[in-house]
């Protein structure tokens, strides 16, 4: 389909799978766009946010205030360090604070902050146009035709025929299973633990700082962080190699003693911690090898965790997802602007992405080589804590939080 062809009987129909950052950010910069006609299809009953805590890094800001979204979000609804640090590294054991970043020539208004997941959806959602907004559409089954047309098919019996098809279905994505079928994600051996307490509940364990903390081990650590709005985040990382956890939901009901019997030989104050909640959820980690390119069929685009299949996405994943669409969509600009074609925005897209998340691909290769390391070596504790902040967490890696697309 060639895009300089298009008028008001040969628009641009594109669907949008996933209702997350990456699908919501989609939505809201394709519907500024006059030749696109667009649905955004999630599964889910209702639009939600499931986990804790998600950082907002500067890039973040930057294209929460291009789509409109930056205002949605109020000042109780999100947590800013008092001293203006963006995170804080503490030896698990002793409780010794090793590392504490400080935000140089940061604006104000683009500081690092942690907020609860569901308020950076719903900031997200309100400048989402409801009508072209499809609920309860799990999508099963995706064919392309000879005209170069995909028919999408969902499990409810509804199909549509679109030109574009857009992934923004997370790191087990339907729409790259089609685009890629040789690609293959797994458990990684890490299990992350998250729970939300009150600030009244987290006050009662004496020491915990008024700061964004990571207290590290050797094979686990702790992430605490308040959220605003008298929320509390509690997240762990820890090692379950011998778990099997291919065909589990994100999202199970765990116990405290799961999570907490990783944390033995932690400071008291990590114990308290790790002991506070009532309840608190596992969430298995997925991940994959990095993929060649980011589209595929002359017809699909990968957005947010669809196109990076990374565990943990060093933090950044909601501005790595809107990254990618703030990029999908100016190249589907530029093409339409240029009398171009759809395959030409989309190879733009991918020049563009394509070379950054091999970046971080390479920042990865680099952390396993440390692992690795580390476990033929002999280390204690704190040695082995103080290498990993050394190596993981140096000002090296600043550029991820940074980058201005």
């Amino acid at each position: 389909m060639t895009l300089k062809n298009l008028n008001n009987s040969a628009r641009l129909r594109v669907a949008i799978i996933g209702g997350g950052p990456a699908g919501l950010g989609a939505a809201i910069e394709f519907a500024k766009l006059p030749f696109v006609d667009w649905n955004l299809y999630e599964q889910a009953t209702e639009i939600r946010e499931i986990g804790a805590g998600i950082s907002v890094q500067p890039t973040t800001w930057r294209l929460l205030e291009h789509l409109g979204a930056a205002g949605n979000l109020k000042s109780d609804d999100f947590y800013r360090a008092p001293d203006g640090h963006s995170v804080q590294h503490r030896n698990g054991r002793t409780g010794e604070l090793l590392v504490s970043h400080p935000q140089k020539d940061v604006p104000k208004a683009h500081l690092h902050a942690r907020t609860h997941r569901a308020k950076l959806q719903f900031a997200l959602l309100k400048e989402v146009e409801q009508s072209h907004v499809r609920l309860s559409s799990r999508l099963v089954r995706v064919n392309q035709e000879p005209s170069g047309k995909l028919v999408i098919k969902f499990q409810n019996g509804f199909e549509d025929e679109v030109d574009l098809l857009v992934g923004a279905d997370g790191v087990r994505s339907v729409v790259r299973n089609f685009a890629f079928p040789d690609h293959r994600v797994g458990y990684t051996g890490k299990t992350s633990y998250r729970t939300i307490l009150s600030t009244q509940e987290i006050a009662k364990v004496d020491g915990v700082p008024d700061a964004v903390t990571f207290w590290h081990g050797p094979n686990s650590w702790l992430y605490t962080c308040p959220l605003g709005n008298g929320q509390f985040e509690v997240t762990t990382m820890t090692s379950e190699p011998d778990l099997q956890y291919e065909k589990v939901s994100w999202g199970q009901v765990a116990t405290v003693e799961e999570n907490a019997r990783h944390f033995r030989d932690f400071s008291p104050i990590v114990r308290a911690v790790v002991a506070a909640p009532k309840e608190i959820k596992k969430y298995a980690l997925f991940a994959g090898p990095r993929l060649e390119s980011v589209i595929a069929h002359g017809s699909i685009a990968l957005v947010g965790d669809a196109s990076h299949p990374l565990s943990g996405a060093f933090g950044s994943g909601a501005g790595f997802a809107l990254e990618d669409v703030y990029v999908l969509t100016q190249s589907i600009r530029w093409a339409h602007e240029n009398s171009l074609t759809l395959v030409d925005g989309l190879s733009l897209f991918n020049r563009v992405r394509g070379p950054h998340y091999k970046n971080l691909y390479g920042v990865l290769d680099e952390f396993g080589k440390t692992d690795a390391e580390l476990r033929q070596s002999n280390l204690g504790f704190d040695d082995v804590v103080n290498v990993l902040v050394e190596k993981k967490w140096s000002k090296k890696f600043e550029w991820i939080s940074a980058y201005d697309i």
